[in-house]
């Protein structure tokens, strides 16, 4: 796939024009940068992984705002607040194009050895050596862009991640004490804007989804990283060492505010309501 192919798609179908730039870039501590590099893409990516958390509170809650990129960026620059990957991948991509970056926007299976739908998004941003993988909204685990290459290993944070191409399909893979495991497969097909809003329906709304009936909230640190899944913090350490702390409801907003989730208190009751703490 070409850098022209991969500009094919029409900016307007994806309101680029309606982020802000500066408010972004002040949100992840960026200055903008002199021109389009993957030095600069490096830059913006772990900041950005790194300052706006992974989360699905209001999709537990059932008042997701939708895809509207300014009704992300509502969230996820002014409000201070997380998202799930579509809303990650979109403001990101737009905020890259704003700056003059060549982006597609592409959809993974995760998990590919399980059957089940294209689900989450994740970009590919183009340059004249060849292509990265940008893919600041799966979970907290890739605050790293990863290059195109069959084979190409990145240090993820401690964890060594690795893209592999076989057949039709490229893989994002980790490796784990068994070996290498995949985590999500793609081809470098462009998606348009109707695709995540189906997607996005599927996960937000299908009881199957891991995200409707427990909070999934991840921070990424360089020695850790700390996750609130259900009533358990969970601590995973890149030497494989995990560790599991209970959380009592009256706590459970300390916690959330330690992983950079700010709720308001009407916000906050409902998940206590919804968790029944």
């Amino acid at each position: 796939m070409t850098t022209i192919e991969a500009q094919h798609l029409d900016i307007d179908e994806w309101s680029v024009a309606t982020v802000s730039v500066d408010d972004y870039l002040t949100r992840i501590g960026q200055s903008e940068p002199a021109t389009p590099s993957v030095a600069a893409l490096h830059a913006l990516h772990e900041a950005h992984v790194r300052t706006i958390p992974f989360e699905n509170i209001d999709v537990l809650l059932g008042s997701h705002p939708g895809l509207g990129l300014r009704e992300i960026q509502h969230k996820l620059v002014g409000r201070n607040r997380g998202g799930y990957c579509y809303e990650h991948a979109l403001l990101f991509a737009a905020v890259l194009e704003r700056l003059g970056f060549t982006v597609s926007r592409n959809m993974a299976r995760v998990q590919p050895q399980r059957p089940g739908p294209y689900s989450h998004m994740m970009l590919l941003v183009w340059f004249d050596e060849g292509a990265y993988l940008a893919d600041v909204g799966f979970g907290a685990g890739v605050p790293h862009p990863m290059p195109l290459r069959d084979g190409a290993e990145v240090d993820q944070y401690g964890i060594p991640h690795r893209l592999s191409h076989d057949g039709a399909f490229w893989y994002l893979q980790k490796w784990t004490s068994e070996g290498w495991e995949s985590l999500h497969a793609f081809q470098p097909i462009p998606s348009r804007a109707v695709d995540y809003e189906v997607a996005h329906h599927h996960t937000s709304t299908h009881p199957n989804s891991p995200f409707v009936g427990k909070p999934v909230v991840m921070r990424p640190e360089r020695e850790a990283t700390r996750k609130l899944l259900g009533d358990e913090l969970v601590v995973e350490h890149a030497s494989g060492e995990v560790e599991r702390t209970p959380v009592p409801g009256h706590e459970l907003g300390k916690r959330l505010r330690e992983l950079d989730v700010e709720l308001t208190e009407r916000e906050l009751s409902a998940l206590r309501a919804k968790l029944g703490v």
